[in-house]
């Protein structure tokens, strides 16, 4: 479809649209955005999802904004596997947390995007003081000529609702098995790799670093069994987060050793991916002591990265 100056595609004829944060896009996102795809297909228009940047909540009640499951790129990336036709990103500012639900909806889903209809989670709720839930939106369908689709809650493991707080709450826990089971996929980040000390390949296990991006909820400081996508190929591994106390180094860092894995990745975006934990950080009283120890935490990391193999 031809662009408008805005970047916009033309939506003249109209559209099906969704709006949320969709931190994680979990099995509870995905079912929305299904429903998402066969409603836009049943109607012959286009889907949109819209979404924000930064999270409402930096904006509106920056004490209480949480830590992202998903960065911005992540999510797109995430959301690019999807059905959806188009995502609009819109940049969320204190103008933008005045709106009412009535101005958002009449500015952005009717002007710019010419809805005809809308989908919401049950729970969902948008405009100033998140005023416009279930109930707000009908009305407002009703006097606009739009429907209101209600989506309700997608069920996770134990029967638990999957929210991105539930996941959160995960991770932060280091339950990376719950999390996993409400994303459908494991947890992971991405980010680029920059230089280390090295001190990997002087104890035989040469390691990539990437610096913890400040908007990222990680699972807590610890050794972990992960896989990494990287630009030269998949490798399973094994990830340190944290400080490194037998080298009374403090700085916080993801520094993982890929196994058979002979290339420069200096400069690339990799995605790790956490599979289990092995053990806590800790301080070994020499550099052999610790040489010793990872070659324990290697034999861990591929029991663990066997497993999962069985288990595909």
């Amino acid at each position: 479809m031809p662009a408008d100056p805005s970047g916009l595609p033309s939506l003249a004829r109209g559209s099906v649209v969704t709006v949320g944060t969709f931190d994680g896009v979990h099995l509870g996102h995905r079912h929305v955005l299904d429903r998402l795809a066969v409603r836009s297909r049943e109607c012959g228009l286009p889907s949109v999802l819209v979404t924000f940047d930064p999270h409402p909540l930096e904006i509106v009640r920056p004490d209480a904004a949480p830590p992202l499951l998903t960065l911005p790129h992540e999510r797109l990336e995430l959301l690019a596997t999807t059905p959806v036709d188009y995502v609009f990103v819109l940049r969320f500012t204190s103008a933008v947390a005045r709106l009412t639900a009535e101005q958002f909806v009449d500015e952005v889903l009717l002007r710019r995007l010419s809805m005809r209809e809308l989908l919401i989670g049950h729970d969902h709720g948008f405009g100033r003081g998140r005023a416009g839930d279930v109930t707000t939106l009908q009305e407002l369908g009703a006097s606009r000529d739009f429907v209101v689709d209600v989506v309700q809650a997608v069920a996770g493991p134990g029967g638990r609702a999957v929210s991105s707080s539930a996941i959160r709450n995960a991770i932060a826990a280091g339950d990376l098995a719950t999390a996993s089971g409400g994303l459908g996929r494991r947890y992971s980040v991405s980010a680029r790799v920059v230089s280390g000390a090295r001190r990997g390949r002087l104890l035989g296990y040469p390691t990539i670093n990437i610096t913890p991006p400040p908007r990222k909820l990680l699972p807590g400081h610890g050794v972990y069994a992960i896989r990494a996508e990287t630009p030269k190929g998949a490798f399973g591994g094994m990830l340190n987060h944290g400080p490194r106390p037998t080298f009374d180094d403090p700085h916080i860092t993801l520094e993982a050793h890929l196994f058979n894995a002979d290339v420069d990745l200096y400069g690339s975006s990799v995605r790790l991916e956490f599979v289990s934990r092995l053990r806590d950080v800790r301080r070994f009283d020499s550099a052999d002591a610790l040489a010793a120890q990872l070659a324990v935490d290697e034999r861990h990391a591929r029991d663990a990265l066997g497993a999962l193999t069985q288990t595909l």
